[in-house]
């Protein structure tokens, strides 16, 4: 079974990839839904944040409050580095879990989409690395399309993202979601990169 890794900018075109990659076959595990399940439902995670950062990330229910949490890291360099090791080393546990399920199951591949798949030491773990990049013009207004959400606030968004060299310099490939594309032509080329990547010894 293959790890093929997928990430990309916001607003490039990762759920279209990712499509294609189910159609092949492939189990998809997304990185951001598991760290908010895992927000929500894990006990050793709650147990390592409380333990990092005290009870007072707890909402009256006892479960891990964001916003409480983002308060106490973000701005605090040293504290958001350690809820990044927290939460990356819990979630890869859950995407090797996840990962042993898939080719248990006979999948020919297992899809990662992690925005910070490359940051995180995740990509480390897979087979292929794919950048989904499309032009920053294009990006904007899909922002605005998908969240209803005025010009400025996408674009400033999509300006505190990893600029596309970052991606072109980690990721073994890049597919490019081109301005005169459709999400079918997109879908194609998608589909055409993920069966040469599955066929690869």
């Amino acid at each position: 079974m293959k790890r093929i890794g997928i990430t990309g900018p916001t607003g490039a075109g990762k759920t279209t990839a990712l499509n294609a990659l189910e159609e092949l076959g492939a189990r998809l595990i997304d990185c951001d839904e598991l760290y908010h399940r895992m927000l929500a439902e894990s006990d050793p995670l709650r147990r390592a944040l409380t333990g990092r950062f005290g009870d007072g990330i707890l909402d009256g229910d006892g479960a891990v409050d964001r916003k409480r949490l983002g308060e106490v890291v973000f701005g605090d360099p040293q504290a958001l580095a350690d809820l990044n090791a927290i939460t990356h080393r819990l979630i890869m546990e859950e995407v090797e879990r996840q990962c042993a399920q898939a080719q248990s199951a006979g999948c020919p591949a297992a899809a990662i989409d992690a925005i910070a798949l490359i940051e995180s030491g995740v990509a480390e773990s897979c087979d292929a690395v794919v950048g989904i990049l499309a032009p920053r013009a294009v990006r904007i207004r899909r922002i605005m399309a998908r969240e209803g959400i005025p010009e400025g606030y996408a674009t400033k968004r999509v300006d505190a993202q990893q600029p596309e060299e970052f991606y072109r310099r980690n990721c073994g490939y890049i597919l490019e979601n081109r301005e005169e594309d459709t999400p079918q032509s997109f879908q194609r080329r998608a589909l055409e990169l993920f069966r040469q990547i599955l066929a690869q010894n």
